[in-house]
């Protein structure tokens, strides 16, 4: 089939000219003289896209997946009780993994729609009087139920006990196209990754650390050697790193900070919500519904789209994919089949928006869904362009 292939996945996501012409380099020596005079700016800079000023951002070569197991094992010792909540298939996964670490976890399930159970939160912690839990953790935005939450949340409840835990944030699909504050909402460890946000090929694990955070690191005992944060510091304090970098790929996250902050931070974070709440019309419009169970829940980086009783997105899925050249997300782990995601983050537009969701109305059809064709199309336009739907009579 001749055409540009869709990639409406929310993650990777599109990778634009710059970047990818910013990788195409020869490769350098990662130990010459002058190297710090290029990561040393570099990762000035990515502290300005973590919004900390107090807090330094470590860049790994690996995946969220790493990022998870950094923040962990260095602020956290074998048999340390951790609070946590699981709404989503990527809070389970980072739930899983302290417990292969031998962590003492506390797990709140919650329905997968729903964001951080405050509520639930505040009660453990309010009864915590001896302050066993040494950390909370949060998903920010889960992105296997298109559900944001709320990390300012949180903070309030442990600043208002006065509880020491410190508060670990997954913000790999959020970083670089929500709104995120480190410093402000009290972060010690926030995790992303260079395939959402930063537009970027997967590869590298980026990680803020606060002062607090790495202030732990000698007293924590979980095994590292590749994620140590004091290594990556001492390192980096000269602009060098503990092993060979992935130095085409910090070429391309060069050019991607400079993007987003050419663009600003807040224009990013609107143009992120003017794109998914187009999605969002045009859900609404297919006559169907987020996995989002209310509005406040909905993320600006991912729309899961459930369908209805009897129709099995995963056809949808397919002949998106097949049919028409359009990559959606899947349904991960209970919502295999119930579900397919729309991402809508990192390097795209309006148009690109609607090339998505033409896709999708073709591949509800032939999956034998019936609606208004163009009836999503047509709502996302009349969000994007600001009109009110016309009504064309014969003459």
């Amino acid at each position: 089939m001749t055409g540009y292939h869709c990639l409406a996945i929310p993650g990777p996501t599109n990778m634009p000219f710059e970047i990818r012409q910013a990788m195409e380099l020869p490769l350098e020596d990662h130990r010459a003289p002058d190297f710090g005079e290029f990561t040393l700016p570099l990762l000035d800079d990515l502290k300005k896209i973590f919004r900390t000023q107090t807090g330094r951002v470590f860049v790994f070569p690996g995946s969220g997946t790493g990022g998870w197991e950094s923040a962990i094992a260095n602020t956290l010792s074998e048999g340390d009780r951790i609070l946590t909540s699981v709404y989503g298939h990527f809070s389970h996964l980072w739930a899983d993994m302290c417990k292969r670490f031998k962590l003492n976890v506390d797990i709140i399930n919650q329905n997968w729609g729903k964001g951080v159970p405050l509520e639930k939160y505040r009660e453990l912690l309010e009864k915590d009087k001896n302050h066993s839990i040494k950390a909370v953790l949060v998903c920010h935005n889960e992105t296997a139920t298109g559900v944001t939450s709320d990390v300012m949340g949180v903070r309030h409840i442990l600043d208002e006990l006065s509880h020491p835990a410190l508060l670990l944030v997954d913000g790999v699909s959020s970083i670089g196209s929500l709104e995120f504050h480190m410093d402000y909402w009290g972060i010690d460890v926030a995790v992303s990754a260079s395939q959402k946000g930063f537009m970027m090929p997967t590869g590298l694990a980026i990680v803020g650390v606060s002062k607090k955070a790495l202030s732990l690191c000698d007293k924590a005992d979980l095994p590292r050697c590749f994620f140590d944060f004091s290594e990556m510091a001492r390192m980096n304090d000269d602009g060098y790193f503990p092993y060979t970098p992935a130095t085409n790929l910090l070429r391309g996250l060069r050019a991607s900070v400079d993007m987003l902050l050419k663009e600003g931070l807040d224009n990013v974070h609107k143009r992120h919500f003017r794109l998914a709440e187009g999605v969002r019309r045009a859900v609404a419009a297919w006559g169907l519904s987020t996995c989002a169970e209310r509005p406040e829940f909905s993320s600006d980086t991912v729309t899961a789209v459930k369908v209805k009783p009897g129709i099995d997105a995963n056809e949808i899925i397919k002949h998106a994919y097949y049919d028409f050249k359009v990559s959606l997300g899947g349904g991960l782990s209970i919502l295999n089949g119930d579900v397919f995601r729309i991402g809508h983050l990192g390097w795209t537009n309006e148009t690109m928006i609607l090339q998505a969701l033409g896709g999708v109305e073709l591949a509800m059809l032939k999956s034998g869904f019936l609606f208004e064709p163009g009836a999503g199309v047509g709502a996302a336009i009349q969000h994007y362009s600001g009109t009110k739907r016309l009504v064309l009579q014969a003459a």
